[in-house]
């Protein structure tokens, strides 16, 4: 364990962790990070850490500047005036923090080596990962083979994927697994990047001597513009053992690597290959192409998707059984969590952690019996987006268009569900357009789905729809300035007194909660005495008392000259409602 500032490098587990919190982290940029970390205080350069991470492929400088890069958003360091990562000029790098061992494992936090060998990533893939391993024992027969592992950021595709392999290489020693991953940015200008970086250590590992090998990446960079003759060498590797050869997030690759992919599976000459390509198929770069290029090779029985689906309730639930190991679970735990994280497995384990670095679940009981227990409510809980995730999203975020990012955030105003009117209303935009962003936005990048309509008062109907996860409505809410989420949330409250202009009362509870939110607290107390009369004439009396009872905590923020008036008028509302239910009860005890 190597520590620096609030960060702890697990360098057993192979994990980063803040806080207490576990931070997401890919197994490259952990790699510069980890290499950086052990050699803290000198000149590291670009040489020596292409060197020590690639010995055995050709792989640009390029790629380690991309992979600092988010090493530096992850760390929250400034490349201007870093406390962490120097860049010497044309050099390399320096680690200039102080790093000192970490030996003492946190004991109130549970061991991140606790989920891959539990397989908490695997539950509920039973069926995928025979697919897979059937798929596997037909290209071992020389039945050339693709699939395509598709699903959302963190659903668990690379785990799927590396058990899958795993499992391979432990049942066969005739059995060659080749690993590339397409790095944003840099993937896309590059043709076969990952498909180079895969094949690199495979061609050193099939020679014979030093200078054979260098000789087989030589020939390797010979045919970066020579597709035909690049898979020739692919088959080649393929002939004698299986060759399982891993694409990672092929929403990124150049279309090059894509016209590989697909003439790899149309070949028809024999080959103990296995192609395996994962990618979100609703991630904003997803290139048409590629769409287009799965569903004729799924027409033409030249292909299979896996779309991996999140957990249902019962899976989630053996998923933290699992974490904590023990099946009697605090209760609501599991509601809970399936509830916030939406079946996601990335979601669920770090709402987990976060929830132990909190310490809303703590360990109690000697060593033998000691079981985790829920020292709060749900309903007393305050927690935010585990920091980890709010990065991730924020990264997802900033990859769109700013104008689709203020439809966004103007959405996260309402709740989870909102409708164009509104977010319209708080951009003061036009709908149409707005309605038009959001149906490009779920078409495109699957943040929100379309969940019906609205017939409002004028004789309009309005979409609405919900952000696929409650993290994402809450950082898009968060990243916005007080100042703005209070125009939006002024913005929505009148547009709901225009719509519903002479019939107000019926929405007052709706007004009330956005002049809230927009800290106009005049108008939040006249708009809940509104509600309250209104809930009076339906003879709702205590649903007037607690809105009564609210108006008053509210009319607490005001300033002295209108607060004690405004208090005594209430109470005085609130007592004339507290004798009518006091009345009520009585004549129902007469009655019975």
């Amino acid at each position: 364990m190597k520590q620096f500032q609030s960060f702890v490098l697990d360098t057993t587990n192979e994990c980063l962790w803040h806080n207490g919190e576990q931070i997401a982290l890919a197994s490259k940029p952990f790699s510069v990070l980890r290499y950086l970390v052990e050699n803290p205080g000198r000149l590291i350069t670009h040489d020596e850490l292409l060197d020590a991470l690639w010995p055995s492929t050709y792989v640009q400088p390029q790629v380690l500047r991309t992979y600092v890069l988010d090493l530096r958003k992850l760390l929250r360091d400034d490349a201007r005036d870093p406390k962490l990562i120097k860049t010497i000029p044309k050099r390399g790098y320096s680690f200039v923090a102080v790093v000192t061992d970490e030996p003492e494992v946190r004991a109130d936090v549970p061991s991140p080596t606790a989920q891959d060998p539990e397989g908490t990533d695997l539950i509920a893939r039973e069926k995928e990962i025979a697919c897979l391993q059937g798929m596997a024992q037909r290209a071992a027969r020389a039945e050339r083979q693709l699939v395509f592992i598709t699903g959302e950021g963190g659903i668990g595709k690379t785990s799927l994927v590396h058990s899958t392999c795993q499992s391979m290489k432990t049942t066969s020693s005739q059995v060659q697994i080749a690993f590339g991953h397409c790095v944003e940015g840099l993937s896309e200008k590059e043709s076969y990047y990952a498909v180079m970086e895969a094949l690199g250590p495979c061609l050193a590992a099939t020679t014979e001597t030093e200078q054979k090998s260098a000789a087989g990446l030589s020939r390797l960079r010979a045919l970066h513009d020579r597709p035909t003759e690049l898979c020739e060498m692919i088959e080649e590797l393929a002939r004698e053992q299986l060759l399982i050869l891993v694409v990672e997030d092929i929403q990124w690759a150049h279309q090059a690597t894509l016209e590989l992919i697909s003439a790899l599976a149309r070949r028809a000459t024999p080959a103990r290959l296995l192609v395996i390509a994962t990618y979100r198929p609703q991630d904003r770069s997803t290139k048409l192409y590629l769409k287009s290029m799965k569903q004729d090779l799924l027409v033409r029985h030249l292909c299979t998707e896996l779309a991996l689906e999140p957990l249902s309730k019962q899976s989630l639930r053996e998923l933290l059984s699992r974490r904590l190991h023990q099946q009697d679970l605090p209760p609501e735990l599991a509601a809970f969590v399936y509830q916030r994280s939406g079946g996601n497995p990335l979601f669920a384990n770090a709402l987990l952690d976060h929830m132990i670095a909190e310490k809303f679940i703590v360990r109690n009981g000697s060593e033998d019996q000691a079981s985790w227990k829920q020292i709060a409510s749900i309903s007393d809980m305050e927690l935010s987006v585990p920091q980890e995730l709010a990065r991730l999203i924020e990264l997802e975020i900033d990859r769109l268009d700013p104008a689709e990012q203020r439809v966004l955030e103007a959405g996260s105003l309402m709740n989870l569900a909102f409708p164009v009117w509104a977010a319209s209303a708080a951009l003061d935009e036009n709908p149409e357009s707005v309605e038009e962003t959001c149906n490009a936005l779920e078409r495109r990048t699957g943040l929100i789905r379309r969940a019906g309509h609205d017939d409002l008062p004028n004789g309009t109907r309005s979409d609405f729809y919900t952000f696929a996860h409650e993290f994402y409505r809450e950082v898009l809410y968060q990243r916005q300035t007080t100042a703005r989420r209070a125009k939006g949330h002024m913005r929505i409250a009148e547009r709901l007194q225009a719509l519903f202009a002479g019939r107000e009362s019926t929405v007052a509870r709706e007004i009330a909660i956005q002049y809230e939110a927009a800290g106009n607290w005049q108008r939040t107390v006249s708009t809940l005495r509104a509600c309250a009369r209104h809930s009076q004439e339906r003879h709702a009396h205590q649903e007037a008392a607690h809105l009564l009872e609210h108006a008053l905590r509210i009319a607490g923020n005001l300033g002295d000259a209108e607060r004690s008036a405004l208090i005594s008028n209430i109470e005085s509302e609130l007592e004339t409602i507290r004798e009518s239910i006091a009345c009520e009860k009585s004549q129902r005890k007469k009655a019975s």
